[in-house]
């Protein structure tokens, strides 16, 4: 067997194999061989087929067979023979050469990279510094009982906060409109439920009134039809009701499973689970800077055959999630969609591979079984989330995987330099509500 490899634009290989005539030929004929032991012909008995008839009828069919077979067994052992590593299936063709030289295909394919961690010591991570203040906590308990909100209809000009019970009518050059109208509808007053000043105008509105309100359609709005058109509505308002909070009491923090302790115990479960999240938000944005960190420092051109494989995963999971969601399952979704995430993803695997078998570094079982409890922690009965993740090994695959990125996380934060920034807990978990001054600091 002869081999060549010629090097294409990038990671493609063209791989030539040739076989001399003689390999073939020994192979036609032991499969020749064993069909004369078992072929039905007309006029022969079976195994009694002379070899000069079977070879007449089948050698071409066999030749055909026999260099298929070639190819599969040849074609690993050529990229052995070469320390060839190849990334996705290969497309192969056949070598235009005269059969009495034996035979020959050509086959085409990326290989994998080679993936050199470089010195990270120049990479810069910043990692957020905040707590949980009592104002944070309050801000929280706050959220809480708005969750729990309850109306009390009242008699008054309706204001910013109340909640109108309406019934409307939207008319486009006096034509009512498909999806303009609405009986007994709910509406808090500065929601930002309805378009730009609809809610404006029922301020100051008492019950049983009615108001019409000369509005326009946004420019960009998501019913073409109706996007930038000059509207008016006519509203009928039923009721006015006045927000009520609930009471922090025992009554309240029962809700939330608090049943012992009182006020005092829910506040530090409150507080608990605030930390908790602050410090996972804080970890995970340090985990996106090591990784885009390994992504800037560690340049390297990935196998297209990857990259499509990778998409082609990610496709069927955002189809997947869009099923699951009860939307419709016709919806397209074009392959592109989903290259540049699949080609980071690729990356970062191929990276972190090189990291975890360069530092020897293996699963730390104390920090998956902390994992696991973290996970626990947000359900009613947790040893049985606890339980079921180490009840099978496919099941406590998932949280292994993740504390082995974190273990490559923590290798990425020990090269690089880290700042540590102040910060608070709001910033932190809501930072598209954050001022532009604070978003440049």
């Amino acid at each position: 067997m002869q081999v060549s490899v010629e090097s294409s634009e990038g990671l493609e290989r063209k791989m030539t194999v040739e076989l001399p005539v003689e390999q073939v030929n020994e192979a036609v004929e032991k499969r020749l061989k064993e069909i004369a032991r078992t072929v039905k012909l007309d006029g022969f008995r079976p195994g009694k087929v002379p070899m000069s008839v079977v070879r007449k009828r089948f050698t071409g069919q066999v030749r055909d067979e026999v260099f298929g077979d070639l190819i599969q067994s040849t074609y690993f052992q050529a990229l052995s023979q070469e320390k060839l590593q190849p990334a996705g299936e290969p497309k192969i063709e056949p070598l235009e050469k005269d059969p009495k030289e034996g035979v020959g295909y050509i086959a085409t394919f990326e290989v994998m990279p080679e993936v050199a961690i470089k010195d990270m010591s120049g990479a810069v991570i910043k990692k957020a510094v905040a707590e949980v203040s009592d104002a944070d906590l309050d801000g929280m308990i706050e959220k809480l009982r708005q969750q729990r909100t309850t109306w009390n209809e009242v008699e008054r000009e309706a204001q910013d906060g109340d909640q109108v019970t309406i019934s409307f009518k939207g008319f486009i050059d006096g034509e009512a409109f498909d999806g303009g109208s609405a009986d007994s509808v709910p509406l808090v007053l500065g929601s930002g439920s309805m378009i730009e000043g609809f809610e404006a105008g029922l301020v100051g509105a008492k019950a049983e009134e009615s108001k019409t309100l000369e509005l326009k359609f946004p420019e960009d709005y998501r019913v073409e039809t109706l996007a930038g058109k000059d509207t008016t509505f006519e509203v009928e308002v039923g009721k006015v009701a006045e927000p009520v909070l609930p009471e922090v009491d025992e009554e309240f923090i029962k809700v939330f499973g608090v049943t012992e302790g009182g006020v005092d115990a829910f506040k530090a479960e409150i507080r608990g689970n605030m930390e908790r999240e602050l410090e996972e938000k804080i970890h995970s944005g340090v985990k996106q800077q090591a990784m885009d960190a390994l992504l800037e420092v560690n340049s390297f051109d990935v196998p297209q055959a990857l990259i499509t494989q990778e998409a082609q995963a990610l496709q069927q999971q955002a189809k997947a999630n869009i099923a699951q969601s009860g939307q419709p399952s016709q919806i397209e979704l074009p392959i592109n969609l989903f290259e540049d995430q699949a080609k980071r993803r690729v990356q970062l695997g191929l990276l972190i591979a090189e990291i975890i078998e360069q530092n020897k570094i293996e699963i730390d079982a104390d920090r998956v079984r902390a994992k696991v409890e973290q996970f626990a922690q947000s359900y009613e009965q947790p040893q049985e989330v606890i339980d079921y993740y180490y009840s099978d090994k496919k099941n406590l695959a998932a949280v292994e995987n993740v504390v082995l990125e974190d273990q490559v996380v923590d290798w990425v934060i020990e090269q690089a330099k880290v700042e540590e920034q102040s910060s608070t807990f709001e910033e932190i978990m809501n930072p598209q509500q954050s001022t532009p001054e604070e978003a440049s600091e």
